[in-house]
């Protein structure tokens, strides 16, 4: 995770003798300041300042914290009709709320500096690093499925649910082994020029830049775009057969589903590249002026909070989109005694039309 620096412009200014800076994005890095610049590189990002970061980390919190605990609360209540996608989908939740869970942290951090110790630095940066992998992981395996049930027309994923329970079993393992080398390098240090510490990654010698532009690469290609490829090519062939067919229950049950995949693109793709930029500047595959240093760093710190927004996102659009996800949750309201009977009765009413489709089990509970 990485921080803001200084909110005062004046106060960076003043410290022309750095012998090092500190990258705003969510893998720190130190940078020699070997530029033949008579001034300090600009690093402050307008509009970016600590308070902000605060702010923006403790709202995406609350409503990923409610959004999320709805989705499992309504996939755990469901007596029958549980399909394959629904278990994915309970997963993927947990792992936004686990996401979410580290969010407090950083906000605390990103204004107070890390105050939590070494121990808790390790573990909080292990568990946002596991989430991010099995977000995208379980993705991955949602397109999968969706492309066996629809395209192949079979049911031996969907029907499966041992089978389905075990790949989210190797699906959170996988995370947490991907994210043991972050854990092991982060600590709490005291960088020069920082008021504050902070949780980072504390290598020495030679191979520490090597071994952070490793870090990255291996997130880059293992935690998004090897993913991305395949949902691309699940997606891209069940699309094809939708179109081909009139079933409109088909049709339904990829709305949702689609609509997680882009807004995962949407929010996770424009820092992935943004970092990859950066990446590469910092290798020494491309040359690097203070001005290009400012550009990278606004556009990490503004990738950056779109990134984060991904793990409160789901739950709405399966709120806005997804009929059978209301009616299943009106169902277990109801059953809780939350709501009436006449509320309850008189939704169903309103929605006889899909009754049928909440007894498939070829349909998610976000369809």
């Amino acid at each position: 995770m990485n921080y803001l620096l200084l909110t005062n412009q004046e106060e960076q200014k003043s410290e022309e003798n750095w012998d090092s800076w500190i990258s705003l994005d969510n893998n720190t890095y130190v940078y020699p300041t070997d530029y033949e610049d008579s001034s300090p590189c600009e690093r402050h990002v307008p509009g970016f300042n600590s308070l902000t970061l605060l702010v923006i980390y403790i709202i995406v919190f609350v409503f990923s914290l409610l959004g999320n605990s709805v989705v499992v609360f309504v996939v755990c209540s469901m007596s029958r009709g549980r399909a394959s996608t629904d278990i994915y989908l309970m997963h993927l939740a947990l792992a936004d709320l686990l996401f979410c869970f580290t969010l407090p942290f950083w906000a605390v951090e990103s204004h107070f500096g890390w105050i939590f110790g070494t121990l808790p630095c390790k573990f909080i940066s292990s568990f946002q690093e596991a989430s991010v992998y099995s977000g995208v992981f379980l993705l991955a395996c949602i397109s999968v499925d969706r492309y066996f049930a629809i395209v192949r027309a079979t049911r031996v994923l969907s029907s499966r649910h041992l089978l389905v329970k075990v790949i989210c079993g190797v699906v959170w393992l996988m995370s947490g082994l991907l994210s043991v080398p972050l854990a092991v390098q982060r600590e709490e240090i005291f960088p020069l020029g920082l008021e504050h510490p902070i949780c980072y990654e504390n290598l020495t010698g030679e191979s520490s830049d090597q071994w952070r532009v490793g870090l990255r690469v291996l997130r880059h290609t293992l935690g998004f775009f090897l993913p991305l490829v395949v949902m691309a090519f699940c997606y891209g062939w069940t699309v094809v057969t939708l179109f081909s067919t009139r079933s409109q229950q088909k049709h339904k049950a990829m709305r949702v589903i689609l609509a997680v995949v882009l807004a995962f693109i949407f929010c996770w793709l424009p820092y992935n590249i943004t970092v990859l930029i950066d990446t590469l500047y910092r290798g020494g595959s491309l040359e690097e002026t203070c001005n290009v240093r400012y550009r990278v760093e606004a556009l990490l710190e503004v990738t950056k909070v779109i990134a984060f927004l991904h793990c409160m996102v789901n739950p709405v659009l399966y709120a806005f989109i997804g009929e059978k996800f209301r009616n299943e949750l009106l169902t277990a309201l109801y059953k809780q005694g939350i709501i009436s009977k006449k509320l309850w009765v008189s939704y169903r009413k309103g929605s006889a039309a899909s009754v049928p489709s909440l007894r498939s089990r070829n349909t998610s509970v976000s369809v």
